[in-house]
């Protein structure tokens, strides 16, 4: 296990290296000039000089990186092009807003998906079974942002029953509950698609699970069907299953920006498409790190999970 842990911190390192490398290439692909961003577009020849050669713009694209991650590593992510604003000031709050976002819907996820996949299993090629995986394979085809207009339309405009946008009520904002009725809607077009995929994984799983010779051994003993399936085909089935929840999350992290826009919920995903619409590269450079990095570290975790789960994995890192 101590194996595992420092090669996938190594690779760790590799992934946000490698994030870093692709965004700052791509970004530079992006028309227009930080320069005249800063300025307005009535600004003289010599001021965009100026700005461009104090951004350090005017050098060549290896020594613009290289100074980029020099202050990365001393943990500077610049400052917005735009606002004139340190990176992280402006960062933290909406990234751990979008954090708000993603543990609500994962919790939907597992809450919801998990159980149903199980309740599948139990009955396999039966009417719930079928009804279950299709409405789960429409989940996962439908477009998040539709989905999201879709419940803004239903319960917000036609039922009245939650906000359209924000985290807050602007007028009187209230407390968690009032946080509470604004997320609700954001978090289920963000769960839609993972609970689908968690779904299906789970009752795949369990299906082979509950065709093992232990498990009829145990049914012939006279054990309760619920005990089998809850306390000795879980258990089986949770090393793959926790590890699907762990790529779910990263899908999480990243469709929330289609969410967060559609609701205007004022996290990363908002902050960075306007950064993108205004080419304040170093905030979205920052996005896209905060992203990989969350990305990893929660796989990391779930890789992990998973090595304690399952004796057989704990042995072949051990050998």
């Amino acid at each position: 296990m101590t194996g595992t842990l420092r090669s996938r911190l190594l690779s760790t390192v590799a992934v946000l290296l490698g994030v870093s490398l692709i965004v700052f290439l791509l970004l530079q692909l992006v028309p227009g000039d930080p320069a005249l961003t800063i300025l307005g577009s009535g600004a003289t020849q010599e001021s965009v000089a100026a700005v461009r050669a104090e951004l350090g713009l005017d050098s060549s694209l290896p020594v613009q990186y290289f100074d980029y991650m020099g202050g990365l590593l001393q943990g500077d992510l610049g400052r917005s092009l735009t606002v004139n604003k340190p990176v992280t000031e402006i960062m933290m709050p909406r990234f751990w807003n979008t954090i708000i976002l993603t543990v609500a819907a994962l919790v939907l996820c597992v809450v919801i998906g998990v159980p149903l996949g199980i309740a599948a299993a139990r009955k396999q090629n039966g009417l719930f079974d079928r009804f279950a995986m299709f409405a789960s394979l429409a989940g996962a085809s439908v477009p998040v942002y539709w989905f999201g207009l879709v419940l803004i339309g239903f319960f917000s405009i036609n039922l009245g029953v939650f906000p359209t946008s924000g985290m807050y009520n602007s007028r009187h904002p209230g407390g968690l509950g009032d946080m509470l009725t604004h997320l609700a809607l954001p978090a289920v077009a963000a769960a839609l698609v993972p609970l689908a995929v968690i779904a299906r994984m789970t009752r795949s799983v369990m299906v082979d699970v509950l065709q093992q010779d232990y498990i009829r051994t145990l049914r012939a003993s006279g054990l309760s069907e619920q005990s089998i399936l809850w306390r000795h085909g879980l258990r089986n089935a949770l090393p793959p299953i926790v590890n699907v929840i762990g790529l779910q999350v990263g899908y999480l992290l990243g469709g929330v920006v289609f969410v967060e826009v559609v609701f205007g919920w004022p996290g990363l995903g908002q902050q960075l498409y306007t950064s993108i619409t205004q080419r304040d590269i170093p905030v979205v450079q920052a996005g896209v790190l905060f992203i990989a990095l969350a990305f990893v570290v929660v796989n990391l975790i779930a890789d992990i999970a998973v090595g304690l789960l399952d004796p057989r994995t704990r042995k072949t890192v051990n050998a």
